[in-house]
C-alpha cells in the first residue's frame, strides 16, 4: 500500500498475509466509511478476500465477544488463514442466495412489511360479513339469546365462554380463579372436565409449550322459548368473562356469537381483530382448506410416491385453493377492509402502487392517530425496496420464485431500514439482474448505506458501480491458481491509468468488446402470438431464426414471462407435436428447428456428490482411464472402483462424502472432514493407483485449467476441458460440489455440456449468461456463443449487459416500465435501431456505443 493512498482516507482496515483458497499471502488495505469495489476476472479471489477473509473474521470476532451461552446458538466460525487484520468492524454479508423455498415465505414476510400490515388491519380495519359484505355491527345479549333460540330450538346445548383459542400456557392461574368464582366445568382441548376441588386443576399438567383451546361451561340446557331469560343470563355471564364473546356447543357444531361484532342478517360473528387473524402461518388466520398455502393437492394420495414427487418438481399436481382463491386467509380475515381494500388486495399490488396507496390513505382522524406510526414504517420500507429496483414486485410473491439478485436486494433494503452504523457490509454483485436504469437507483442506495457511517465492500463487475466507488481493488491477473493477487488498487482515476490492471484497461477504453462488423441475415422467422402470461399485454412478436437475438427491458418488464414461460412452452409443445390450446399463446414457424435447449441458472445437482466432472461425463472417462492402468488390471479393479458412490473403492467411514456430519441435537449439525480419508473420499488401496503421479482424488482436486494440461493427450477429455476454459470456468474444480456453484457458473457448465454434443437446427435459450462474469470473460463467452450460432443454430439471450446487447443481431426491448406498466414491446430491430427509440430505456443507454 503506497503512502499516497493512505493520505486519501483517514481510517483503514489492514489485512496481512491472507492465504484463503487461491489468495497468495496478500496484504491489502481497505478504507473505512467508504464504498469499495473488489473486482477482477471470475475466480481471481474476489469472494475469497471479501467473504472468506473480511466477513468471516468480522463475524467471528463479534460472536466471540458474546457470552458462551449465546455462542452455542450462533456457532463460531474457524479463523481464516490470515496473519493479522487491524481495524475490522462487525460484519454483515448480503449474498446472492435464494431467500427461501418455503411456500409460506413471501416478499411481505421476508421484508416484515406483512407483519406491519397485520397490525394495521387489526387496529384500524373494518370487518365485513363474508357472506353479504355488509359492515359488521355489535349485538346485545338479548338479540344473541333470540338467535340461539331460533338456531337451536329443542336441542340440548352448552353455553360456553371461549377462554383460550389455541394459546400456549399452563392456565392454572386462570382456571383456579374461575373455579373460585363457582365455575367447575370446562372443555379443555375437546374434552369435558368437571373439577371438584382446586387440587384437580393443579394436577391437570397442561404443557406450557403447546397450544390449548379452553372453554368455560356457563350453562347446559334445553333451548326453548320459555327459557329465554336463562339463556340471556348465560350469554351475559359468558361475555363478561371473555370480553363480549359467547359460544354454543351442540352435538353437531359450534357457533360463536359476539356482543361487539356480528352480522345480524347472516348470523356470522367476528372475533376481535388481532394480528394473527391475518397470518396465513397461524391456524387462527389460515384458510382451513389449504392451510394458508393458497394451493391444494389434486394428485391421488394412493399414487406412487415417486410419481407424486416428480409431479411436484414439474409444478404439477396442485391447483389454486377454491375456498380462498389463492389468497391464503380464512373468509373473516379476507372480509376486513382498510380504505375499501382487503389485505390480500394490498399484497397483490406492485410495490410502487402500494406506496401510492399509503401516501393517499383515506381514514377518519381517530384511526389516523392510531395508524400513523405503522403507516410511516410501511411506507419507509416500501420506499427502500423501490430504491433498490424492486418496485415491480408484489408482497404476495413467494420467496422461492425470486432470483438471487432480487433476494440480495431485499436483504439490502432491510439493512438500510435498520439504520445501523459502524458496520462492515459485504455484498456479492448486487447489480445482477438489474437493468442499467435500475442500477442507478441501486448505486444511490449503496451510497446511502455508506453515508450512514458504514464501510461497504462490493464484489462487482459493473462499470457504473466502479465509477461511483470511492476505492477499487483489482484482483488477478487471471483465475484460479493464476489469480489470488492484488494487481491494482486506488481510486477510479488511478485504476484506469494503471497498466497492470486488466479491469482498468476496459474502464479506460483501451480494451473492449467490439461492435459487430456485419449483422447476420435470418434464415426464417418464429412467431409468438397472444402472449398474456403475468403482466404481458397480449403480445405478438416475431423472432428471427439463424441469428442471435437479445431480449432486454427494465426489471419486471416481462422478459422471462415472454421467453421462459410463453415461447419456451409453446415451442416445446410444438416439438412434441402436442395439440395447441384454443386459448393462449400460439407459436408458428418452427419447421426448421429440430431441438430446443433451455440453459437457465438452476443448480446442476442438489447434493455434494454431484460436481462438474460428473455432470459433464468427464468423470466417466477419467474412471475408465484409471481402470485401464496396468496396476488396476493386476489388482482386478474395474471402473466402479474409482466411483465414490460405489462401496467397493470409497472410504467406508464417510461413505465417499469426504466429510462426516455430526448431529448436535438441539444445536445445528456440524460437518467435519473425515479423518479416515482426510477428505479424499477413497480408501487407501484405491488411492495407490496413480496416473502421471496423480491418484483419482488428486484429479478431482484439479481446476479445469490444470486438468486441461494434465489430460492434453486425451482428445475427448481435452475437448470438454477446453470448452470449460473457453466459457470462463478454468478456475472451477472438477470435484467441486454442485451445491457450492453460483447460478451463473451452473449455467455455463450446462452450456459446455450442450457445446460438446449439438449440431445445427437447435434453438438455444439463455437467461442472463453473463451473471458473475468480468468483461474479459464476457468477451470469451461471446466468442463461444457466436460459434454456436455460426454452426446453424438460433440463440435467444435474456440479458441486461450492454456489452452483450450491443453485439446481438436482433434486439427485442420490453417495457416501458416494470409490473403493470410493462409487458409491451417497446422496440425491435438491430441494436443500433433500438438505440434511436426515444421510448426505450435500453436504447437510451445503448446510444453511447453507436456515437
Amino acid at each position: 500500500m503506497k503512502k499516497a493512498d493512505k493520505k486519501l482516507f483517514s481510517r483503514w482496515i489492514d489485512v496481512f498475509g491472507a492465504r484463503v483458497h487461491n489468495l497468495k499471502n496478500i496484504d491489502v488495505a481497505i478504507p473505512k466509511d467508504t464504498l469499495t469495489v473488489i473486482t477482477g476476472p471470475s475466480g481471481s479471489g474476489k469472494s475469497s478476500l471479501a467473504f472468506d477473509v473480511l466477513y468471516t473474521e468480522g463475524r467471528r470476532r463479534y460472536v466471540e465477544s458474546l457470552s458462551s451461552y449465546a455462542r452455542q446458538f450462533l456457532g463460531v466460525s474457524s479463523k481464516p488463514e490470515v496473519d493479522k487484520i487491524n481495524g475490522l468492524c462487525p460484519a454483515v454479508a448480503i449474498e446472492q442466495k435464494t431467500v427461501s423455498h418455503n411456500p409460506r415465505s413471501t416478499v411481505g414476510t421476508v421484508t416484515e412489511i406483512y407483519d406491519y400490515l397485520r397490525v394495521l388491519y387489526a387496529r384500524v380495519g373494518t370487518p365485513h360479513c363474508p357472506k353479504c359484505d355488509s359492515e359488521i355491527t355489535s349485538e346485545s345479549a338479548q338479540s344473541i339469546a333470540q338467535r340461539i333460540i331460533v338456531g337451536y330450538n329443542d336441542q340440548t346445548v352448552m353455553l360456553v365462554a371461549p377462554i383460550a383459542q389455541r394459546q400456549k400456557g399452563e392456565f392454572i392461574r386462570q382456571l383456579s380463579a374461575l373455579f373460585e368464582q363457582g365455575f367447575t366445568r370446562f372443555i379443555i382441548n375437546g374434552t369435558l372436565h368437571k373439577f371438584r376441588v382446586l387440587e384437580d386443576i393443579k394436577n391437570l399438567t397442561l404443557q406450557k409449550t403447546k397450544k390449548h383451546t379452553i372453554d368455560l361451561v356457563v350453562d347446559r340446557c334445553l333451548i326453548t322459548e320459555k327459557d329465554a331469560s336463562r339463556i340471556q343470563e348465560a350469554v351475559e355471564k359468558a361475555s363478561v368473562q371473555v370480553g363480549g364473546l359467547c359460544k354454543v356447543v351442540s352435538d353437531k357444531d359450534e357457533t360463536l356469537y359476539s356482543m361487539h361484532q356480528s352480522c345480524v342478517s347472516c348470523g356470522i360473528a367476528v372475533p376481535d381483530l388481532e394480528p394473527r387473524l391475518f397470518s396465513f402461518n397461524s391456524p387462527v388466520g389460515a384458510c382451513k382448506n389449504c392451510g394458508g398455502i393458497g394451493m391444494c393437492t389434486v394428485l391421488d394420495e394412493d399414487a406412487d410416491p415417486w410419481e407424486i414427487f416428480f409431479a411436484y418438481r414439474r409444478g404439477e399436481g396442485q391447483r389454486t385453493c377454491g375456498d380462498c382463491n389463492g389468497n391464503r386467509l380464512n373468509p373473516i380475515a379476507l372480509a376486513v377492509r382498510l380504505d375499501a381494500k382487503a389485505i390480500y388486495e394490498l399484497t397483490a399490488m406492485p410495490i410502487k402502487e402500494l406506496h401510492k396507496f399509503f401516501a393517499n390513505l383515506s381514514i377518519d382522524e381517530h384511526k389516523q392517530a392510531i395508524a400513523r406510526d405503522v403507516v410511516i414504517e410501511i411506507s419507509n420500507r416500501l420506499m427502500f425496496l423501490i430504491d433498490v429496483g424492486l418496485s415491480y414486485l408484489a408482497l404476495n410473491r413467494t420467496a422461492g420464485t425470486l432470483s438471487g439478485g432480487e433476494g440480495q436486494r431485499i436483504r439490502l433494503a432491510k439493512q438500510i431500514g435498520s439504520g445501523l452504523s459502524g458496520v462492515l457490509y459485504v455484498l456479492d454483485e448486487p447489480s445482477i439482474g438489474l437493468h442499467q436504469r435500475d442500477n442507478d437507483q441501486l448505486i444511490a442506495t449503496l451510497k446511502k448505506l455508506r453515508d450512514q457511517g458504514n464501510t461497504v465492500i462490493v464484489v462487482e463487475h459493473d462499470h457504473d458501480t466502479m465509477k461511483n466507488a470511492d476505492y477499487l481493488i483489482d484482483m488477478g491477473p487471471a483465475a484460479g491458481v493464476r489469480g489470488g493477487q492484488i494487481t491494482a488498487h486506488g481510486t477510479f482515476e488511478q485504476l484506469i491509468k494503471n497498466r497492470k490492471s486488466l479491469t482498468g484497461a476496459y474502464l479506460a477504453g483501451d480494451r473492449g468488446i467490439l461492435l459487430k462488423k456485419e449483422i447476420r441475415k435470418k434464415s426464417g422467422e418464429l412467431t409468438l402470438r397472444d402472449a398474456k402470461k403475468n403482466n404481458l399485454q397480449n403480445v405478438t412478436v416475431k423472432i428471427p431464426l439463424g441469428v442471435m437475438t437479445g431480449v432486454s427491458g427494465v426489471s419486471g418488464s416481462g422478459k422471462s414471462s415472454l421467453i421462459m414461460h410463453e415461447l419456451v412452452t409453446g415451442v416445446a409443445n410444438k416439438l412434441k407435436r402436442l395439440p395447441q390450446a384454443e386459448v393462449g399463446p400460439k407459436v408458428s414457424g418452427i419447421d426448421s428447428l429440430y431441438n430446443m435447449v433451455v440453459i437457465d441458472q438452476s443448480p446442476i445437482g442438489r447434493t455434494s456428490r454431484s460436481n462438474p466432472a460428473t455432470y459433464l461425463k468427464i468423470f466417466d472417462q477419467i474412471r475408465a482411464l484409471y481402470a485401464s492402468l496396468p496396476e488396476s488390471n493386476i489388482r482386478g479393479y474395474k471402473v466402479g472402483r474409482f466411483s465414490f458412490n460405489v462401496s467397493e473403492g470409497r472410504c467406508q467411514k464417510c461413505k465417499g462424502d469426504g466429510s462426516i456430519t455430526v448431529e448436535m441435537h438441539f444445536l445445528p449439525a456440524v460437518t467435519v472432514e473425515c479423518k479416515e480419508c482426510n477428505g479424499q473420499r477413497y480408501d487407501k488401496q484405491t488411492l495407490q493407483i496413480t496416473y502421471r503421479g496423480k491418484n483419482i482424488a488428486d484429479v478431482l482436486a484439479m481446476t479445469a485449467y490444470e486438468a486441461l494440461e494434465f489430460f492434453k493427450n486425451h482428445q475427448k477429455l481435452h475437448k470438454r476441458l477446453q470448452l470449460m476454459c473457453d466459457v470462463g470456468l478454468d478456475y472451477i474444480g472438477l470435484g467441486q460440489p454442485s451445491t457450492t456453484l453460483s447460478g451463473g457458473e451452473a449455467q455455463r457448465i450446462k452450456l459446455v455440456h450442450e457445446l460438446a454434443k449439438r449440431g445445427k437446427g437447435t434453438l438455444y435459450v439463455l437467461d442472463e449468461p453473463t451473471t458473475g462474469l468480468h468483461t474479459n470473460d464476457i468477451e470469451r463467452l461471446l466468442y463461444v456463443l457466436n460459434r454456436l450460432v455460426d454452426q446453424g443454430n438460433t440463440m435467444i439471450i435474456i440479458e441486461h449487459n450492454l456489452d452483450v446487447l450491443k453485439t446481438v443481431d436482433y434486439l427485442i426491448d420490453l417495457g416501458p416500465e416494470g409490473g403493470d406498466d410493462g409487458g409491451a414491446i417497446v422496440a425491435t430491430g438491430t441494436p443500433q435501431q433500438v438505440a434511436t427509440c426515444k421510448e426505450s430505456h435500453t436504447g437510451r443507454y445503448l446510444k453511447s456505443y453507436f456515437k
